[in-house]
């Protein structure tokens, strides 16, 4: 036996358990921390930009080009393209958890060529651009200039120019967004001056083309190089202009006369900067900010502090003033949460040890379970280092939990040994070699049934998978180890630690003397407990019926508060961040949103001064999409511990500022705390795609949307309830009548070209400014653009040489058209967000969407997206999981006791494990999450374990000579104070966390709530059924049917029943069986 070759070598042990926890030391040094594993689905974006087209201009000429493209992929699972009125195209391609993200990309990069000679020229200039990236902003940097010395221009330009591309290439940054744009050189042109000049815009840009360039004129004395020549210098003939004075002075025409017609005659020049439509405001200051978005499959904690470190290194060359701020960042609630979870770590062993203690009555033995423990527990890390987890909150809850099934094990051997000692009066050492022949196998037993619970969990897919493998690794293999060092390390300690006990005197006669009353009087109490618990197992053994009609209700009891349970992904969490989106009217300025976002500001800092730290507002731009009439706001709240009380949590502050917001008249504002993985999405609830399936239009598809807001509107089921996306807004429509063109002699290509620069801006080539490379843009001055006369102004060059006005050959009129236009898997589509309503689920409100579709015209469909599509995984294979982990159990069962019926009896306590879980979680008003999930096959194993207990202990008996009962009820009193004891060091290891508060505590009280409540119910119904159970089957099954001497009068009677009418319908099928021979001959 393993535990005996130990016994004679205690060095040896000792030496493997150091072994075992400096592995697990050096493990934790180099584990990296983060608050989840990579769950979110790489993805891959390709942003491009068209200067000055419409979002249908975007997508029919640069978007539909490029997805139709995109096909062939492995593990892809969706793909989502917007279009906008800024000229901005983004396609967004998610793939299956697990996908290397390099590969993908370079599949994509690849795909892309084949598109790129399709796209326009001006877009292939522009360059097309590929990242890896999350969907979600990792943090926000922001600059500020303290002395007001820099404008918002200033700041931005710098945070382009100069951080950018530093950013972009710090490890584990995916892609680097800035609200705003760097310096420019623009070119603002007077169209009547052009027009007095017999000038057009083209004019002025093939000036731009031919005076600002770099020209190359070789060398002198270059190679190959006459004999004897002595002289090598390189020739300069221009280079890129650099100043606004330099573009004002080119020369656009000479005229006979001599006289020079130069830009500044026809418009001004100024440093501006590309685009003027995005401004952000930190706490009321003019800023720059820089939204990153992390790699898939980077670490968060890591890639934030690599950024904090290389902004920190750049801060010694900022220019006097600037300073780096970072309004919006999630890794602070990452820290704090891995802290208290930590805490909640450190809290579960103190409190495990002192359960212990309470039942042993000994220092001494007390101590054996606890060494397990940093052994388990580093081993454990060790493991999870070897299969490259990171340190987590979901690996870390599982070492929450492994606590208390890692000193199960050897508390039963400690317990066991002690037992011994009493009753018959052995040394430690011989008592330890006892029970350990005694007790083995059942350990085995346990570790492998424990095992086969959590083992399926790490074979599922998707981020749900992701989420499981975490948990079921990490208790896998505190659940091995554990048996391993009670095989090895505990007889060891047994031997060496625990004191004689004389014959039929108690271990608690050795603890310290002031509370050796206590302990003998616990014990006292205790035996008595005992005595009622046998006579409760003796009356069930006899009213069979009576306790299995009880079984029968608690089995329908909890199927119906299983299926009455909200369902949801995981639980929402305080994360120390508020986002705000503000939406305005159709065709709203930027001036306008500017107010709106004012208000908003003002809100946090005036009123809730408690709770906020800092407010960073962008005008512009949402997760919508970039316009004049949208807008959001990062909202950085308090720390932590300075905001303790409830109303100062971030639903609190969110449901106030809702409260505030819905009285500003001019905008729909929004204020909600970002979902519990930031990489699924931008707010929690649910992410709805609104397909047109059937080709039915923008304008039925938007009708149809109308319907759906509708009905939600008055679901109680749903709050929050809004578009991700911009109205329709009123659009000037430029008639060319092309045969009045034609006549006039006016080519094409110039009326195109003439109306995109002066209204929506021409890139005409670069610029040097400062050393570095930046664009010249041209475009018709800020008055000439204005309303739709202003097109009167623009004139076009015709064959001849003659002037010809715009309005002789163009007309226009008002329709309607969408800023930003968007498709989901090939699909026109629009993005729908909401919530469940106070006290329902996401679950719930997915299922209340899905049922309006049903309403809506046919050719609308719908799917999922981001955290929606995980839940709906999720749900999926949350049957399949528990199925298969009770087939598993009911294997390893089989091979354990070499039986088939034995597992039976101890698979029918599983459902008394699960209704504790189910009525702890509905109490709460917790939803049926991943936590719920994993809590409850925490409770099977919890429940097997039990069961395993007594049936073991059972089983030996009957096997040395007892009779069924009488082994079944000592069986039951040798283990009741094993079972109570391990039951309640588990309890009280969870019970951190399902009282926990603070940062994290959404998912700590989620899956101690339901471990918690299944353990109370796994203890008190599963000692009192687990002997029914082995009773009943080993009467039908096993070696009871020859012990009827046992048996009480209702007993026989029961089985004499059971047993007749098993044998009437075997007669029944053997008579039905002869007819049917009889009729076919």
């Amino acid at each position: 036996m393993l535990s005996r070759f130990f016994l004679d070598r205690p060095v040896f042990a000792w030496v493997i358990a150091i072994i075992i926890m400096s592995a697990g030391g050096l493990a934790i040094y180099n584990m990296p921390i983060s608050q989840y594993p990579p769950i979110a689905p790489p993805s891959i974006a390709i942003t491009a930009f068209y200067p000055g087209a419409s979002a249908e201009t975007v997508e029919n000429s640069v978007t539909q080009i490029i997805e139709q493209k995109m096909t062939g992929f492995d593990k892809m699972l969706y793909m989502s393209a917007n279009s906008d009125s800024s000229g901005n195209a983004r396609i967004e391609l998610t793939f299956a958890p697990g996908t290397d993200p390099d590969l993908a990309w370079s599949q994509v990069q690849n795909k892309l060529q084949l598109a790129m000679a399709s796209l326009p020229e001006v877009v292939q200039r522009q360059g097309v651009k590929v990242s890896k990236s999350t969907r979600n902003y990792l943090l926000l940097a922001g600059l500020i200039s303290e002395d007001g010395s820099m404008d918002g221009n200033d700041l931005r330009d710098y945070a382009q120019s100069t951080l950018e591309k530093v950013l972009s290439r710090v490890p584990g940054v995916g892609e680097v967004e800035i609200f705003g744009t760097q310096y420019s050189m623009r070119i603002w042109l007077n169209p009547d001056k052009l027009t007095n000049y017999q000038m057009t815009v083209q004019d002025v840009a093939t000036a731009l083309k031919a005076y600002n360039v770099e020209v190359s004129a070789g060398q002198f004395g270059g190679t190959p190089a006459v004999e004897g020549q002595s002289l090598n210098a390189s020739i300069v003939v221009q280079n890129l202009l650099k100043t606004p004075e330099e573009f004002a002075a080119i020369p656009l025409r000479t005229n006979l006369d001599g006289s020079i017609v130069r830009i500044k005659d026809v418009g001004r020049t100024e440093l501006g900067t590309e685009s003027y439509d995005v401004e952000a405001f930190y706490n009321g200051k003019p800023s720059a900010a820089l939204a990153i978005r992390q790699a898939a499959g980077a670490n968060a904690l890591q890639t934030a502090d690599n950024i904090k470190t290389k902004l920190d290194e750049m801060s010694q060359f900022f220019p006097p003033g600037m300073k780096v701020i970072y309004p919006y960042d999630t890794t602070p609630f990452v820290r704090v949460a891995i802290d208290e979870v930590v805490k909640t770590l450190f809290e579960a062993i103190a409190l495990v040890f002192l359960v212990m203690y309470l039942f042993m009555g000994s220092m001494r033995a007390t101590l054996i379970p606890t060494i397990a423990v940093p052994v388990v527990i580093l081993g454990t890390f060790g493991i999870l280092g070897l299969f490259g987890f990171s340190i987590n909150m979901l690996t870390m809850f599982a070492m929450v939990l492994a606590i208390g099934l890692l000193v199960d094990d050897a508390i039963v051997v400690v317990e066991n040994v002690e037992r011994i000692m009493s009753e018959e009066g052995l040394s430690p050492r011989e008592a330890t070699a006892k029970s350990m022949d005694q007790i083995t196998s059942a350990l085995i037993g346990i570790g492998l049934v424990l095992s086969a619970v959590f083992g399926p969990m790490a074979f599922f897919g998707g981020s749900t998978g992701v989420i499981y493998r975490q948990f079921s690794i990490t208790i896998i293999s505190s659940m091995l180890l554990s048996v391993l060092v009670a095989l090895i390390l505990t007889p060891v300690l047994c031997a060496s630690l625990l004191k004689p006990v004389a014959a039929a005197h108690e271990p608690a006669e050795n603890a310290i003397w002031f509370l050796r009353p206590f302990f003998r009087w616990f014990d006292h109490q205790f035996l008595r407990t005992r005595e009622f618990y046998m006579r409760v197992v003796r009356n069930s053994i006899s009213n069979k019926m009576k306790y299995l009609a009880v079984f029968v209700a608690i089995v329908i009891a909890m199927g119906i508060l299983f299926l009455r349970m909200p369902t949801a992904y995981l639980p929402d969490e305080d994360q120390g961040v508020l986002l705000v989106q503000a939406l305005l009217p159709p065709n709203a300025t930027l001036e306008q949103t500017r107010k709106v976002m004012e208000k908003v500001r003002n809100h946090f800092s005036e009123n809730e001064r408690d709770a906020v730290e800092s407010v960073m507002t962008v005008s512009g731009v949402n997760f919508s999409g970039r316009g004049q009439l949208a807008g959001i706001a990062f909202v950085r709240m308090k720390d932590w511990e300075l905001r303790d009380r409830p109303e100062l949590r971030v639903t609190a502050v969110a449901a106030r500022a809702m409260e505030k917001f819905s009285t500003i008249r001019n905008a729909m504002v929004f204020a909600f705390p970002p979902p519990a993985v930031v990489e699924l999405g931008t707010a929690k609830g649910f992410d709805f795609q609104l397909l047109d399936r059937g080709g039915l239009g923008h304008e039925e598809l938007m009708t149809a949307r109308n319907r759906l807001l509708g009905k939600a509107v008055t679901e109680p089921t749903l709050t929050k309830v809004r578009p991700n996306g911009f109205e329709d807004v009123p659009e000037y429509r430029i008639d060319v009548d092309w045969e009045k063109a034609g006549a006039l002699g006016v080519p094409i290509s110039s009326i195109h070209n003439t109306i995109s620069a002066a209204f929506g801006s021409a890139y005409i080539n670069d610029f040097i400014q400062a050393g570095r490379v930046k664009r010249v843009y041209v475009q018709a001055d800020a008055p000439y653009r204005m309303l739709p006369t202003d097109l009167e102004r623009l004139h076009v060059r015709n064959n001849v040489g003659r002037m010809v006005p715009f309005s002789s050959f163009a007309s226009g009129h008002w329709a309607y058209g969408s800023p930003k236009l968007e498709r989901f898997n090939g699909f026109p589509s629009i993005n729908i967000l909401g919530e469940a309503a106070p006290g329902r689920s996401s679950g719930e409100a997915m299922q209340v969407m899905e049922g309006f579709i049903r309403e809506l015209p046919r050719g609308v469909g719908y799917d999922w997206q981001g955290l929606s599509y995980q839940e709906r995984m999720a749900s999926a294979q949350a049957s399949l999981l528990y199925a298969f982990s009770i087939f598993v159990i009911f294997l390893c069962l089989a091979a354990l006791y070499e039986s088939w019926p034995i597992p039976i009896s101890v698979l029918m306590g599983l459902p008394l494990g699960v209704i504790g879980g189910i009525i702890a979680s509905s109490l709460r008003g917790l939803p049926n999450d991943v936590y719920f999930q994993i809590g409850l096959l925490t409770t099977l194993g919890l429940t097997t374990k039990n069961a395993i207990l007594i049936v073991q202990f059972a089983k030996a008996g009957v096997e040395q000579g007892m009779g069924l009962i009488e082994a079944t009820l000592e069986g039951a009193r040798l283990r009741f104070r094993p079972i109570i004891m391990t039951s309640l060091a588990f309890g009280f290891g969870v019970l951190p966390l399902a009282v926990a508060t603070g940062a994290g505590a959404g998912a700590q009280n989620a899956i101690g709530t339901s471990v918690l409540g299944g353990m109370v119910t796994a203890t008190v119904l599963v000692i009192i059924f687990a002997p029914l159970f082995y009773v009943l089957i080993e009467m039908l099954f096993g070696k009871g049917q020859q012990d009827n001497t046992t048996l009480s009068g209702t007993a026989k009677t029961f089985f004499a029943a059971l047993k007749e009418r098993l044998l009437k319908k075997l007669r029944g099928r053997e008579a039905t069986r002869v007819k049917e021979g009889d009729s076919e001959v």
